[in-house]
């Protein structure tokens, strides 16, 4: 991603995205799956990949092990692009707690088989419906993935533990995607070098 269209880029604050998600509550699925999007900041494939058996409840966590896409009109499930893009995210209790409840209440669906048996043309005419009704800002999907980095990055977690989080192979690939959204942290170093400095004196 070049500096311009990263700096093009576009996100929800947590706001807007609570804003957005009470619109989409009248539809299980796709409700579900923006949440897990927004807080685990995973690929859509990641997501349409996933089954009951890769959620963990006891150690709240998420394997992801696979991407789906379809071709032609064929679905596929591929193993992870590098080593990096396999690994294991840690969720938040009120998603696991989420996630279990939606799992409970799929019919017919086994520990194998894909939690989310939809599509992204579903997934993208939800987003536009929610969009709407909210009045939010206008998003795609992949932004719910910067959104997530966005909010880590506020909450100031590193750029490594950020890219090991979203599966990025090298960490320049997190550097060169969001530096443009670390500047603020620059000002905040400064005043606590300050701060370190009035003190020792």
């Amino acid at each position: 991603m070049g500096k311009s269209r990263a700096e093009e880029m576009s996100f929800w604050t947590v706001e807007e995205f609570k804003q957005f998600i009470d619109c989409v509550m009248d539809k299980r699925q796709p409700y579900m799956a923006f949440m897990v999007l927004n807080w685990t900041g995973i690929r859509l494939g990641e997501l349409l990949a996933l089954t009951a058996a890769d959620v963990d409840f006891e150690k709240r966590t998420i394997s992801i092990t696979k991407s789906y896409q379809c071709l032609g009109k064929k679905d596929v499930i591929t193993p992870p692009e590098t080593s990096k893009t396999k690994r294991v995210i840690t969720i938040p209790e009120f998603l696991a707690a989420d996630i279990k409840d939606y799992i409970d209440n799929l019919y017919g669906v086994g520990e194998n088989d894909r939690m989310f048996p939809i599509t992204k043309y579903f997934l993208e005419h939800e987003i536009k419906r929610g969009i709407k009704e909210s009045g939010v800002k206008k998003i795609r999907i992949h932004d719910l993935r910067h959104s997530h980095a966005s909010m880590l990055i506020e909450l100031g977690f590193s750029p490594l533990e950020i890219a090991d989080r979203l599966g990025h192979e090298k960490v320049e690939t997190t550097l060169n995607t969001y530096s443009h959204l670390y500047p603020n942290k620059q000002a905040k170093l400064a005043d606590r070098l300050d701060s370190e400095n009035r003190e020792a004196m």
